[in-house]
């Protein structure tokens, strides 16, 4: 029996990288397809426990955009009508969970692009001659990592499975991977073929991206 856990604003990152933009409801089916794939033994199909999928509703705050000196409703963005449909759609799936955890109101911010602050620092661009290309949208969740660890915990503790897969990048699941391994589980993380630090490899039981490598230009484009 195996669970699925994918962290959602993670995904969107690179599935947005490895295959491009779709509707809400491609991204939907892609990400359903894609976690199946984890199922698929050599010639033995283990079964499915559930999908759980974590991210936040998106975000409905009015923020100041310092390029048009306006505030934009993000309310009426086309990030948040995507979003709100893409979610959606995953509550009609079968055996899929949303898990969703808050925004930070006070840490939803429009940020200089890093590449662009360095080039405004050294003089090589102005600040007349900034875009909305420049900026970025910073938005702070909360709630997300812990929800993660509690399932782990949660599903390693009542044996609901064997085996957990974990779509996701960051090394903050350790202490839940280290827990879960220790009642017997069997740890696999896919990171999406996004690097990891080495020492995680101790934690983990394996490292499996269901997808070819990327070659260098889109591997390029992931690190960006």
């Amino acid at each position: 029996m195996t669970a699925i856990l994918v962290d959602g604003g993670f995904y969107l990152k690179r599935a947005k990288a490895l295959w491009g933009e779709k509707t809400p409801e491609d991204r939907a089916n892609e990400l359903i397809e894609y976690c199946h794939r984890h199922l698929k033994d050599g010639h033995r199909n283990n079964e499915l426990y559930r999908i759980f999928y974590y991210d936040c509703p998106p975000a409905t705050k009015t923020v100041f955009n310092p390029v048009t000196q306006k505030s934009d409703n993000l309310e009426k963005s086309d990030i948040y009508k995507w979003s709100t449909s893409f979610q959606n759609e995953l509550k009609k799936k079968r055996k899929v969970a949303l898990r969703l955890g808050r925004l930070s109101d006070g840490q939803i911010n429009y940020m200089l692009k890093y590449e662009t602050l360095k080039e405004l620092c050294s003089g090589k661009r102005s600040l007349e001659s900034l875009t909305q290309s420049d900026l970025t949208l910073t938005i702070v969740q909360k709630g997300v990592d812990m929800k993660i660890g509690l399932d782990i915990s949660s599903i390693a503790f009542k044996k609901q499975a064997n085996q957990i897969v974990l779509i996701a990048g960051d090394s903050d699941f350790v202490p839940a991977a280290k827990l879960a391994r220790r009642e017997g589980i069997d740890f696999i993380l896919d990171p999406l073929w996004s690097p990891i630090k080495p020492e995680l490899f101790e934690h983990i039981d394996g490292l499996n991206s269901k997808t070819p490598k990327p070659k260098a230009k889109v591997a390029a484009l992931l690190e960006e």
